[in-house]
């Protein structure tokens, strides 16, 4: 396919996407479904019409998941609820440190005693498939700034910060095959790639979000007005605080989620939002914040850049998930790349969020949906990508790309299929602002 060609199908799909968005949102299937089944007929497995080799492409792969995760990110942590308490965090928290590490230790087990991967490889294919997916579980994310349903908010805060907690895996996974240097008995890994890494990520990205809330507030109030461009601003954070961080060797996806979070709460605050009955913070009048008539401007980045960022990740969703078809052929749906996604979906996800979320205030209703919805997709290619650009013997990227690419081609087909119907039986909007299920 020429450059022409692609312009003309990524076109397609973005007039049908948007002419027919009701018609889509009524079906029993999400939006990816149906850019994967494009990407199916079209790729090697029906008419070979086009090919993508990860391996070749490995570089502009790794850009282009790269960048849709970071505004995914981004746009969930200015969703979040604030202020942020143990309370109201505990469960996301567990989530996507203790139920992801033994996620990825399960997975670990199961490709080196079943399949015979070495156990670098394990624990690294472990950190690629642990993450929930930021860009792809948009049905059962936040759906915008204020939204309280516990079971999205539990899972939307999930996939913010553990990918910034599968980092330490991959980087563990790549050193253990050679690739990375852990120091001995593995006390550089602990130090800089866990302890440093993550610290410094949480605190540039609360640092770079209060101060552009604080600076941004400024200059809308000074005399005369001052107009700041929301899109652009909220754009420059994303950059400047991961730029920033990977020069601290710190994990950036983790900084930006932690910046979208700090820019809303410090907007909120200095708007003069007042607390719910819950305790969380709500802006007098949602999303603008204005102090008064004279003012034709929104007062908050965090709220209006919002629109901007959802079409950018819908863009990102549908080009992305459109490759995964040319990346798969049908030899490539064996008992191992199939065996490892049910292990997944069925064991290794369940298992962990029980045993993570065991002995907290989390209700069972939200522990079994959010076992369940543990997408996989965009997260995941990244990590892959990064690991092949850093030294994963090439042997090694062959298997695992196998094993990413259908466990995610099967994610997005058994969780997009099922994510309606399940959250109508089990999750129903009735059940919502009673018994705990608010934020």
């Amino acid at each position: 396919m020429t450059t022409i060609h692609w312009i003309i199908l990524i076109g397609c799909l973005m007039l049908a996407r948007g002419l027919f968005a009701t018609s889509i949102s009524r079906l029993p299937v999400s939006s990816s479904i149906v850019y994967l089944a494009v990407g199916l007929i079209l790729g090697p497995m029906v008419l070979g019409v086009f090919s993508f080799n990860p391996t070749e492409q490995s570089h502009l792969l790794e850009t282009l998941t790269e960048i849709a995760v970071l505004i995914s990110l981004f746009s969930a942590g200015v969703k979040m609820p604030v202020p942020i308490t143990l309370k109201r965090w505990g469960t996301p928290i567990r989530m996507a440190w203790v139920s992801m590490s033994l996620t990825v230790g399960l997975i670990a087990a199961f490709t080196h005693f079943v399949l015979g991967l070495p156990l670098g490889a394990g624990v690294l294919l472990g950190a690629i498939l642990a993450p929930t997916d930021p860009v792809l579980a948009t049905d059962v994310q936040i759906r915008h700034a204020g939204d309280r349903d516990q079971l999205r908010f539990a899972l939307t805060s999930e996939a913010g910060m553990n990918d910034g907690s599968a980092f330490p895996f991959v980087m563990l996974g790549l050193g253990l095959l050679g690739a990375h240097e852990l120091g001995e008995f593995g006390w550089r890994w602990v130090a800089v790639d866990v302890v440093w890494a993550t610290l410094a990520a949480i605190g540039i990205g609360i640092v770079g979000g209060a101060l552009l809330g604080r600076l941004g507030w400024h200059l809308r109030n000074r005399a005369p007005k001052h107009e700041v461009l929301d899109d652009l601003v909220a754009l420059g954070l994303i950059g400047v605080v991961y730029g920033l961080t990977v020069l601290a060797h710190a994990w950036g996806f983790l900084a930006v989620f932690a910046a979208g979070v700090a820019l809303r709460q410090t907007e909120l605050v200095l708007s003069g939002a007042h607390k719910d009955r819950q305790g969380v913070l709500v802006a007098e009048q949602p999303e603008a914040n204005a102090a008064g008539p004279e003012h034709d401007v929104p007062l908050t980045v965090s709220g209006e850049s919002l629109v901007f960022k959802e079409h950018l990740e819908r863009l990102s969703e549908l080009t992305l998930v459109l490759l995964l078809g040319g990346m798969v052929a049908v030899t490539d749906f064996n008992w191992r790349s199939i065996s490892t996604a049910v292990f997944l979906f069925v064991i290794a996800r369940p298992l962990s969020i029980m045993l993570g979320l065991a002995g907290s205030n989390a209700p069972m209703r939200v522990r079994s949906i959010t076992g369940w919805f543990g997408v996989r997709g965009i997260g995941s290619l990244y990590y892959l990508m990064y690991a092949i650009n850093h030294g994963l013997p090439h042997h090694l990227a062959r298997d695992l790309i196998q094993l990413t690419v259908v466990t995610i081609i099967l994610s997005i087909v058994v969780h997009g299929s099922s994510v309606t119907p399940a959250l109508e039986r089990f999750w129903p909007k009735g059940r919502r602002g009673r018994g705990g299920s608010q934020v």
